[in-house]
């Protein structure tokens, strides 16, 4: 399960492990990990147990009592980067133990999957402040999907602009290319020969 921190809970990954299933989650704030501790399996990359909170959320007492006293889970420091901002480091938390069969890099690439997907989501409703309005479900499908569909067309830019200059999509800002697509919006009005040539300085502008 690739989840984010609402799940990384005692109770939650003890489920998992009883069903035979894995998580990769962010640590919760309210948890500090302390990689001096534990068994070290690399710098930042630790496995460590966690032990049974006094009281959970659900859980009578006959039932808490009889769940194990602690759990086996791994803890992996990992630098999230973002375009146009600082990047930043998180702990993720997973069940894959096995450092050789799941080494950290590929722990941490598959949450930033996770992660850009929720930045994902943000660019829609903050940077392209999607607000819905509408009262009828009919009308609110359509201003969803007309979100979509401009959210489309600018990452369909953006990939232009990163194959044409050979950079990894992810390093373009969708704040920087949004504006970019603003800004050159008369320029949409000229001739076809000048329209290709603002099309090909725009995608120049969005890559740098």
């Amino acid at each position: 399960m690739l989840s984010d921190r609402l799940y990384c809970t005692w109770r939650e990954l003890l489920d998992l492990q009883k069903r035979g299933d894995h998580a990769v989650s962010q640590l919760q704030v309210m948890r500090k990990a302390d990689f001096r501790k534990g068994k070290r399996l690399g710098k930042g990359d630790h496995i460590v147990q966690w032990p049974k909170p006094t009281t959970i959320r659900s859980v009578d007492w006959p039932t808490h009592r009889d769940l194990p006293d602690s759990i086996t889970v791994r803890e992996c420091r990992v630098i999230i980067g973002q375009a146009g901002f600082r990047n930043k480091e998180i702990v993720v938390v997973t069940t894959l133990l096995d450092p050789k069969e799941f080494p950290k890099e590929e722990v941490a690439a598959l949450y930033r999957v996770r992660w850009n997907a929720e930045l994902d989501l943000r660019s829609v409703k903050t940077t392209m402040q999607m607000e819905v309005r509408c009262k009828t479900s009919e009308l609110v499908r359509k201003e969803i999907w007309t979100h979509v569909l401009a959210y489309n067309l600018i990452r369909t830019v953006m990939a232009q602009a990163a194959s044409r200059h050979a950079l990894p999509p992810r390093t373009i800002s969708f704040k920087g290319a949004m504006q970019t697509l603003e800004a050159f919006q008369p320029l949409g009005a000229c001739c076809s020969q000048l329209r290709d040539q603002a099309y090909e300085r725009l995608l120049a502008y969005i890559a740098t």
